[in-house]
C-alpha cells in the first residue's frame, strides 16, 4: 500500500482491507503504527538497495553518473517509495547519505572512482553532484523533469566535468 499511495496513506484499516482481515491481526503483529512504519521503511530501504544493485551501469561513465541515473530512474519508477525514502525528514535515524550508500557502499565506490580519476577532493565533488542529482530527482516527483535518459546522462556528465574542473 505504501508503494502505491505513500506513507501518509498507510493505515491499519486500509492495510487490513487489502489483506482481507480485520485490524486485529495487524495489531497482533505490531504494537503500534510506528512499529509498522518502521518495518515498511526497512522493506523500502531493501527495495532501493536491490533496485540500485540491479540497475544497468555504464562502465565507461564518469564518477557519480551511474549513481545519478539510478537515483533519478528510481524517482521515475517508484515515486511513492522515493518520497518515503528520500523526501522525508524522518528516516528511522538514517541520514540521506546512509540510505544512498547502502550496505554495498554505493557512494563510497563512486568517491573512490573519482579519486582514481584524479579528483583532489572527491567528497566535495560528491556533495556538488549530489545536490544536482537530488534536485533532478525531486523535479521528477513534481513533474518538472522532462529529460530522456540520454539527455539526463549528458547533463550528469556535464555537471561532473564542470564540478571537477575537467
Amino acid at each position: 500500500q505504501a508503494r502505491e499511495e505513500g506513507l501518509t496513506e498507510l493505515t491499519a484499516r486500509k492495510l487490513a482491507a487489502r489483506a482481507g482481515c480485520s485490524t486485529q491481526p495487524i495489531f497482533r503483529l505490531y504494537k503500534s503504527m510506528d512499529e509498522l512504519v518502521s518495518e515498511v521503511m526497512e522493506h523500502a530501504v531493501g527495495y532501493f538497495e536491490r533496485y540500485y544493485a540491479n540497475a544497468p551501469k555504464d562502465p565507461a561513465a564518469k564518477p557519480f553518473v551511474n549513481l545519478g541515473m539510478t537515483y533519478i530512474s528510481f524517482a521515475k519508477d517508484e515515486p511513492k517509495l522515493f518520497q518515503i525514502l528520500f523526501l522525508r525528514k524522518e528516516r528511522q535515524g538514517r541520514s540521506l547519505y546512509e540510505m544512498l550508500n547502502g550496505k554495498a557502499g554505493n557512494v563510497m565506490a563512486e568517491i573512490n572512482q573519482a579519486k582514481a580519476a584524479g579528483c583532489k577532493d572527491p567528497q566535495d565533488l560528491f556533495m556538488q553532484m549530489w545536490i544536482h542529482i537530488h534536485g533532478a530527482a525531486s523535479m521528477v516527483i513534481t513533474g518538472d523533469f522532462d529529460l530522456n535518459d540520454d539527455q539526463t546522462k549528458q547533463m550528469l556528465q556535464n555537471a561532473y566535468n564542470a564540478f571537477s574542473g575537467r
